[in-house]
């Protein structure tokens, strides 16, 4: 594979609980071995259905402030036509219109150009599946 092009595939267990989870870490680790000083792009993308990717503050209540606003969009309860899994799962599915399962951001010598208080982020609702994937790609 070309140095142009690198990715690899992150395992996330998010447990019984909605959950955003924070993956700047992650993207740096990621990037300070595929990116080596270079300019480029990271992408960020959840293969599932059910969860999304937000790039928004954390540790100050931000994150528990958006698991309380996607609760009352999209409540846990039975008016959802999706309705195998646990009750209220068909919100899950409804998240990625809102919260997309993507995001792609700039890389500026080798490190991640994020503001002064943006984390990436897993954001998780569907409490029954507990294990997620999620696919970092640098291109640069």
């Amino acid at each position: 594979m070309s140095d142009a092009f690198t990715t690899r595939m992150l395992h996330v267990t998010t447990g019984t609980r909605e959950r955003v989870v924070d993956l700047t870490r992650d993207c740096a680790d990621f990037l300070s071995e595929a990116a080596t000083g270079r300019d480029g792009l990271l992408n960020v993308f959840v293969p599932h259905a059910t969860c999304g990717i937000a790039v928004i503050e954390t540790g100050s209540g931000s994150d528990d402030d958006l698991l309380a606003a996607l609760h009352t969009l999209l409540p846990s309860d039975d008016r959802w036509q999706h309705r195998h899994g646990s009750p209220g799962h068909g919100r899950d599915h409804v998240l990625p219109a809102l919260v997309p399962p993507h995001a792609t951001l700039p890389v500026i010598g080798g490190r991640l150009e994020l503001g002064t208080w943006q984390s990436v982020c897993l954001v998780d609702t569907n409490i029954s599946n507990v294990d997620r994937q999620v696919r970092l790609s640098f291109l640069g």
